[in-house]
């Protein structure tokens, strides 16, 4: 397989600097979802913001409490409530008293369709979601959290899933899995919005950022370009599953086979659910159709 980062080889475990006041340690949970591992990112100096803990990993609860020597964990920020940036949430408060800080819990900011199609009984894919998640402080947009030497402000982005949030350090992001720069995001319905995921990327393309720190992979150091390839991605996408339906009625899982020709096929069932993502998006704009409702299953046809 295509490795998309190549020079990107950190030690899981060992606190990187990446800027003053700013080191990135990487969780051991490789694979083909989380790439290299989650990103877990300390900001500060004497008084610590961690954001996103990582998976419920005691070796990389150790490695974080490690680097905090000599200083202190006041601050403990996760982007969204998937199994391999939110749990370990848990007990790093336990272990030095910070409280979590976050959207909400990990059906928070779900869309009326998503809600909808959630109580049909459709679940997400992907990484897993953390059901258990329940922040201490809940943020909303535009909120904005101190240290003695940073300040981090919350942004609502929705898309990836529901409750996603980044985190705004200056010029620089935190994008959590929003914006990655080694692949594209997955949106897996009901957690993923696909409509919401284009308003989020649109919304972030009105600031001049200077570096993007992603929930996988490495920084993003061209963020305006990246974010004009995630648009441009999904549009093409978008075009062709309506060239496809251009054949005819068809599920999600027959156009993914139809589309992604390329796709090793661990990854198929994801980009099925980008798919799914994709036909929610175009019913509710009113260019297709769902036959019978909208649902996994359900078959599409263009109107």
């Amino acid at each position: 397989m295509h490795d998309p980062q190549p020079d990107f080889r950190p030690v899981p475990g060992m606190a990187e600097p990446l800027s003053p006041g700013l080191r990135r340690i990487v969780a051991p949970n490789p694979s083909p979802m989380t790439f290299r591992g989650t990103n877990t990112y300390l900001v500060g100096t004497t008084k610590l913001a961690v954001i996103d803990p990582g998976p419920d990993d005691p070796a990389h609860l150790d490695a974080i409490l490690a680097a905090s020597t000599g200083a202190r964990i006041t601050h403990i920020l996760v982007t969204h409530a998937h199994l391999d940036h939110a749990p370990l949430s848990r007990d790093l408060s336990r272990a030095t008293g910070a409280p979590v800080y976050a959207f909400g819990h990990a059906e928070a900011g779900r869309s009326a369709t998503m809600q909808a199609l959630a109580e049909s009984g459709l679940v997400g894919g992907g990484e897993g979601v953390d059901h258990g998640f329940d922040p201490d402080e809940l943020l909303e947009d535009g909120d904005i959290l101190h240290g003695p030497d940073w300040s981090l402000r919350a942004l609502h982005t929705p898309g990836h899933m529901a409750n996603h949030m980044a985190f705004a350090w200056d010029d620089k992001l935190f994008s959590g899995d929003l914006v990655m720069g080694w692949a594209t995001s997955l949106v897996s319905p009901p957690d993923g919005d696909l409509t919401a995921f284009m308003a989020s990327v649109r919304r972030l393309q009105a600031q001049d950022w200077s570096v993007l720190h992603p929930g996988h992979g490495a920084p993003v150091d061209n963020p305006a370009m990246r974010l004009q390839e995630l648009l441009a991605h999904r549009l093409g996408r978008e075009a062709s599953i309506l060239d496809a339906l251009g054949d005819g009625p068809a599920s999600a899982e027959a156009l993914t086979h139809r589309i992604y020709t390329d796709t090793p096929r661990p990854l198929l069932a994801a980009a099925e659910r980008n798919v799914l993502a994709h036909l929610i998006d175009l019913s509710t704009r009113g260019l297709v159709t769902a036959r019978g409702g909208l649902s996994a299953r359900a078959v599409f046809a263009r109107l």
